[in-house]
């Protein structure tokens, strides 16, 4: 009885697998989708009769078609046999005796008779394997990463270390697809049905990357925040989502190999927070403080308290005023200003010395000078 139904399987599976098959992509698939099996198109408005083909057979003269932003792997019993990575339509040709086809060429009697041998002693099945897999070259987005607790690292801008708790997304490309599959896609997802999906946390080679990528933000921030041409200003992360993006993969790359070993690279980041610890936010407040105090306008600052300080000293008719204003002047260390000896409270002389060197530092006007002379004369 096992020699009939081995004949009868052997006949029937070779009649089925003469059909050349149409092959493209599955439907319904998440735009995260990463690597999947070409699917036969087994019916088509109604049209179609080879439904009973081998699942593990492509016979010759099949077409599979390529669509943009995705590579064609070919597998022969278990090994990658070809690559292609161009949109199109391409027909499968293969030396292999199960792929052989009436349709394509192949002969008639001895096809019929060679297959139907040749899978008998498989047990009616085909004793080879042949499948095409799809792989996408396109950004795959929403990859997210974030961080429980602090991490921390050194910043040559604020010349200490910082802390902060982060999470944000990146996109991520397969840049070799070959080496991939060699040595990154587990067995499981190369057969027929299966999606392989960085942002499926079901899937333990994608929870894998998300605690490489957790593990290589600490290096990243401090890769970023270190590198001359980014300033050193921490502040520029959220703005620069290419810049932190190179940081992280280098980070990535130095510790785990992603894309000399694995063929991935990450492209984009988006930082959706950060929150610095407190000490970070007491540095950062200080830093916004000198910022509003520097150059044009911290010189702007200080010309408007000098001249305030002068008219209160004149209002208040004392040297007391003129000598706050000049030491407000040499501590934030304005043009030639000088720390000066406080004169005596009631030495016109002085009054006037000390005027006419701020007159001629431009810090008051001629008016200015002229009513604070009147005022130490008694005039």
């Amino acid at each position: 009885m096992g020699l009939v139904q081995a004949v009868k399987g052997a006949v029937g599976g070779v009649l089925a697998d003469q059909w050349k098959d149409f092959y493209t992509v599955p439907t319904g698939l998440p735009s995260t989708a990463a690597l999947f099996a070409a699917v036969p198109q087994g019916t088509n408005a109604g049209r179609g009769s080879n439904t009973s083909g081998s699942s593990n057979i492509i016979s010759n003269g099949s077409k599979i078609v390529v669509p943009e932003g995705y590579g064609l792997l070919l597998f022969q019993d278990g090994a990658i046999t070809a690559f292609v990575a161009e949109p199109g339509g391409y027909e499968w040709r293969s030396d292999d005796l199960n792929s052989q086809s009436i349709f394509a060429g192949d002969g008639l009697v001895s096809t019929f008779i060679k297959q139907s041998w040749e899978r008998f002693k498989f047990g009616g099945q085909p004793g080879s394997q042949q499948a095409a897999f799809f792989v996408s070259l396109k950004e795959l987005p929403d990859n997210r990463f974030g961080t429980q607790s602090e991490i921390y690292w050194d910043d040559a801008f604020l010349n200490t270390q910082v802390g902060a708790v982060t999470r944000g997304s990146y996109t991520l490309k397969i840049v070799d697809p070959i080496l991939f599959v060699k040595n990154f896609v587990p067995a499981s997802y190369l057969r027929p049905g299966q999606v392989f999906d960085f942002t499926d946390m079901d899937n333990a080679a994608a929870t894998q990357l998300f605690n490489e990528v957790v593990g290589s933000l600490a290096p990243a921030f401090s890769l970023y925040s270190n590198d001359p041409s980014k300033g050193n200003r921490i502040t520029k992360l959220q703005q620069d989502s290419i810049g932190f993006a190179q940081s992280l993969s280098a980070a990535v790359e130095q510790a785990y190999q992603w894309k000399s070993d694995r063929g991935l690279a990450i492209v984009k980041t988006a930082i959706v927070s950060i929150e610095y610890d407190a000490n970070t936010r007491e540095l950062l407040k200080t830093v916004q403080r000198a910022d509003a105090l520097s150059g044009s306008r911290g010189n702007s600052n200080l010309q408007a308290s000098v001249a305030q300080g002068i008219q209160s000293a004149g209002e208040n008719g004392g040297a007391a005023g003129l000598v706050g204003v000049g030491m407000a002047s040499g501590m934030f260390g304005a043009g030639s200003l000088q720390q000066p000896t406080a004169p005596a409270a009631d030495d016109p002389v002085a009054k006037l010395k000390k005027a006419k060197e701020m007159l001629d530092l431009g810090l008051i006007t001629q008016s200015d000078y002229d009513a604070l002379k009147a005022k130490a004369l008694g005039l």
